[in-house]
């Protein structure tokens, strides 16, 4: 091919020669690092800060938590409970394991927002405090139910009284920290980036 001034038109070899090989292989992409130190000081303050947040955890349960009514049938203050009242022992247990389901869905979504510090140091906290949520809760809502259903004197014969709610299955707590792992893991799947979008740019 001859241009006007009747020199070769110069082209390119990649694009006129047919036995050029396309590069199969890219070149290697340096992957990003787990960042640990820089996430360590906010690590401690999200679990801290989701492991305080039992405290209102058991306080709402103990607000929404049903007694047990149960009636005096022998002098020495034997109880049994009245007509259907012993279901309540499974809605005390359901309503703290929704409670805490709610935690952890919160605390997960939370800190995923939390966008320069994702990760797994993070994750690892946030699963952490939402355990130490779940747990402070069972012992502050217990608390707060055995004092608001507290009998001061020996009832009398045949008297009705509302036995403080109660949590038969210490496992419960482990509700939070179940959702919050699975929100985050959801979340990083549906991200599909590889920093999982800590850089803003």
């Amino acid at each position: 091919m001859v241009d006007s001034a009747g020199k070769a038109a110069h082209r390119s070899s990649a694009v006129t020669d047919p036995w050029s090989v396309p590069n199969l292989f890219p070149p290697h992409r340096v992957r990003p690092k787990v960042v640990v130190k820089a996430d360590l000081l906010p690590a401690v303050s999200v679990l801290s800060t989701a492991g305080l947040l039992g405290i209102p955890l058991g306080w709402l349960w103990s607000l929404m938590a049903p007694p047990q009514h149960e009636r005096v049938v022998t002098a020495d203050g034997q109880r049994v409970p009245l007509e259907l009242e012993s279901w309540h022992r499974f809605d005390d247990l359901a309503i703290y394991g929704f409670l805490a389901l709610a935690l952890g869905l919160v605390i997960g979504i939370v800190v995923w927002l939390l966008r320069e510090r994702r990760g797994p140091v993070v994750f690892l906290a946030a699963a952490g405090g939402a355990a130490l949520a779940g747990w402070l809760g069972t012992q502050v809502g217990v608390a707060f139910v055995n004092a608001k259903y507290a009998i001061d004197a020996p009832p009398a014969l045949g008297a009705v009284i509302a036995e403080a709610p109660r949590l038969e299955s210490g496992w419960v707590w482990l509700a939070a920290p179940l959702m919050t792992s699975l929100v985050y893991a959801l979340l990083t799947a549906w991200n599909g980036r590889e920093d999982l979008g800590r850089r803003l740019a």
